[in-house]
């Protein structure tokens, strides 16, 4: 599966592709991270279906399925790195 956003083609991988994205996947939405201060000083616009991964890497995470957490985390650290780093890091 594939999604243009911003003129460039991300390559949404297994099991990705089966994530909800809403009905426009390229709708920006501001995403805070999870263990800043109530200032939300470290957060990030990104589309859904970039969203949508990432609520699947917490959620891999949080029920320690770790090869789905490193997959989410990888495909961050090559398509959107600034906001792994704000994210995830």
């Amino acid at each position: 599966m594939n999604i243009q956003y911003k003129g460039k083609d991300y390559k949404i991988p297994k099991p990705f592709d089966k994530c909800f994205f809403g009905a426009d996947p390229t709708k920006e939405m501001t995403i805070h991270n999870r263990f800043s201060d109530e200032t939300f000083t470290q957060s990030c616009k990104l589309p859904a279906f970039a969203v949508a991964i990432y609520d699947t890497v917490i959620g891999a995470e949080r029920t320690e399925d770790y090869g789905l957490m490193n997959k989410g985390r990888e495909w961050f650290q090559k398509n959107f790195i600034d906001e792994y780093y704000t994210l995830l890091d």
